[in-house]
């Protein structure tokens, strides 16, 4: 350990944008690394050298130690940022750093490979008298020993991937009816996502909160804690909103478990930044779930609220330089709020999206930061995780940081890939959430119905909206197959297989326009490439938009729509749900096709399965029938709305 000038940064996306930002400051070159799909990255961009480092699939770039080393020795580089995600909490990698001269910019390798595992990390917590939860972390793995020490520890019960995290190989068993299955299946689910079948078993907490604690680490001995999160709002148990402080918290608490924490960190000798994870019930009790060995995405709440630079922090003590702070010295002031904007359609069961930037704009206000990796004209592919871009407020309160943030939300400018935007902006304005009330089974108990997930198709205004924006684009007067003279119009726009008739009537003044039943008063003031102001039922209001042909990209406020104009389209092409045909709902690679031609079928089957941003997603069909045509097969890497089977109807269909 000691000096070094040039940090390779081994990551992509938003967090390797961040690096870079904090190593410049400080006075480091940087070197970035991207796949082929990654070539014009924006943190490709930023870094004083950049490296291919291979094809876009992870297991054949950055989950690759080698070229990651490869490319240090190339440029020079003399320490490793792993960012999170990948590879930054493997202690092979850890090893193999240090084994290559580099410095690693994280915790020692021991420490990883402890908390890496859940049974045997919870085993070293319970020795150092961290309070943990009821359950099994033993050696015995078969089946029907899983099955007895359930029984023992009761139910509800959480059985948990040892090696896993983000949800996977994890499954909630409420009876023992469903035990033997759940087990096999998160069994399954963890041996493929993390190369171990190792299980623990733990009684379930159904509605605590999620609160961790920050810790840093030196080399000097010392170890402090900078304050708590709370990440209770959680789907699929992956984070949705993450705040600091915790409003559940009082000093107290706070001392409790940052003391835990604490004792957490020592007991494996830990170095640098980590996050230890605690469940807390309504009673204000908690205990250790996990510690995550490495910076945590919803670092910058904690960030706001102190102050200090948590990358800058981890960058000097892997330097071999003291914590700058002493435990008394560490403040928290004001709040922090942070939610992660996703790629994907929460109408869609939160369906990942892949797509083109077509817009992006975010608003630069005090107190609001947004870390991204996003340029327009970006590709979103469906190699990476779905995740593009976080933002954050501060306040002097809670309540100020979630009007803040919310407003912010609202005001971003994301067109070209559906996103979760209007689920995010409605959540913060949720009255639960602005309570403080929140917990883990916040969206089940009470947002399952919210329209930023119930709504499945586009608004009647929204559509209105669409097709004048098709009559307007470009303006009349280009427009060779409109009649100047006709004051009608008849539009079909289709929103994902589903066609609606839009019909405009052009008044002296605006157009009344028509969508089934529903009829409004538009009158279109103004319009350019990507924005227009409308006024609607005598209100005004600026909105934006994206065009690539015939495909308008518009988001009014009840979310991003895809809207094709299929007005002069030949009836075929038309053709959506219950037609039969089984397309590619994104970028991705086949993985199992469950039917062959001939097969009879029935309506909602899955025919295939394709993979795509860490996910699985079958594709079912919408009639019963035959199947008459199969166009793919296991390993073929397909597009977006690629057709891949084809089942013909039966009679009674």
């Amino acid at each position: 350990m000691g000096l070094f000038n040039k940090i390779l940064i081994a990551n992509r996306g938003e967090i390797a944008v961040r690096v870079i930002r904090t190593a410049r400051e400080l006075g480091y070159r940087t070197v970035a690394v991207y796949s082929e799909a990654d070539a014009d990255a924006l943190h490709v961009e930023l870094a004083d050298e950049a490296v291919c480092i291979g094809p876009a699939p992870v297991a054949e770039s950055y989950l690759v130690a080698e070229k990651l080393l490869a490319a240090a020795a190339q440029t020079g580089a003399d320490v490793v940022h792993p960012g999170y995600g990948f590879l930054s909490e493997s202690s092979d990698f850890a090893d193999s750093c240090a084994a290559a001269g580099l410095t690693f910019i994280g915790p020692p390798s021991g420490a990883i490979e402890l908390m890496g595992s859940k049974r045997l990390s919870k085993l070293a917590m319970l020795e150092a008298g961290v309070p943990c939860i009821p359950g099994y972390q033993g050696e015995e793995q078969d089946e029907e020993a899983l099955q007895q020490h359930a029984l023992k520890v009761g139910f509800p019960l959480m059985v948990k991937a040892s090696a896993g995290g983000g949800g996977r190989g994890m499954r909630l068993v409420l009876e023992e009816s469903e035990l033997a299955e759940l087990i096999r299946t998160a069994r399954s689910e963890a041996q493929n996502a993390f190369g171990s079948g190792e299980l623990i078993l733990e009684r379930a907490m159904l509605e605590p909160r999620h609160i961790e604690m920050q810790v840093f680490a030196d080399n000097h001995g010392n170890v402090v804690y900078l304050g708590e999160r709370d990440c209770s709002i959680q789907r699929r148990h992956q984070k949705v909103v993450e705040e600091a402080p915790s409003p559940f918290m009082d000093k107290e608490l706070r001392a409790r478990m940052g003391e835990a924490a604490v004792n957490a960190a020592r007991a494996c000798d830990y170095r640098g930044a980590g996050t230890v994870e605690f469940l807390v019930d309504k009673d204000r009790n908690f205990y250790f779930l996990e510690m995550n060995t490495r910076l945590q995405v919803e670092h910058p709440v904690t960030e706001m609220i102190t102050g200090q630079d948590l990358v800058a922090w981890k960058i000097r003590i892997a330097a071999g330089e003291a914590l700058p702070l002493s435990q008394e010295q560490i403040l928290l002031e004001g709040h922090a709020v942070e939610v992660r904007l996703y790629a994907e359609d929460p109408r869609q069961s939160f369906l990942p999206q892949t797509g083109d930037i077509l817009a992006w704009e975010y608003p630069q206000r005090p107190g609001l930061r947004v870390d991204h990796g996003l340029r327009v004209g970006q590709s979103v592919s469906p190699y990476y995780d779905p995740m593009i871009a976080k933002v954050i407020a501060h306040g002097e309160n809670r309540a100020d940081a979630c009007r803040k943030l919310a407003s912010a939300v609202q005001d971003i400018v994301l067109l070209g890939v559906n996103n979760n935007k209007l689920f995010l902006q409605n959540i913060l304005r949720h009255p639960v959430f602005l309570a403080g009330d929140a917990t883990t089974a916040f969206i089940e108990q009470h947002f399952q119905h919210d329209p930023s997930m119930d709504q499945k198709e586009p608004p009647a205004e929204t559509l209105a909206i669409a097709a004048l924006l098709h009559f307007s684009w470009p303006p009349a007067s280009q427009q060779g197959w409109h009649n100047p003279a006709a004051a009608s119009y008849h539009y079909k726009l289709d929103d994902q297989g589903q066609v609606r008739d839009v019909k405009l009537q052009q008044l002296e003044q605006g157009f009344a326009v028509s969508v089934g039943e529903d009829l409004f008063s538009l009158d279109l003031l103004g319009i350019s490439a990507n924005s227009c102001v409308v006024r609607a039922e005598g209100v005004r209001r600026s909105l934006r938009f994206a065009r690539r042909g015939e495909t308008l990209y518009l988001d009014d406020g009840n979310g991003h729509f895809q809207l094709d104009n299929v007005t002069h389209a030949p009836a075929a092409a038309m053709a959506g749900a219950g037609s039969g045909e089984i397309k590619a709902s994104m970028d991705g690679a086949i993985v199992s096709v469950l039917v062959a031609v001939g097969d009879v079928v029935e309506a909602g089957q899955t025919l295939v399965i394709l993979e795509a941003m860490k996910m699985e997603h079958p594709l079912k069909t919408g009639v019963a029938g035959q199947v008459e045509a199969v166009n793919t097969c296991v390993g073929d890497q397909v597009k977006s709305k690629q057709l891949l089977a084809l089942v013909a109807a039966s009679e009674e269909e």
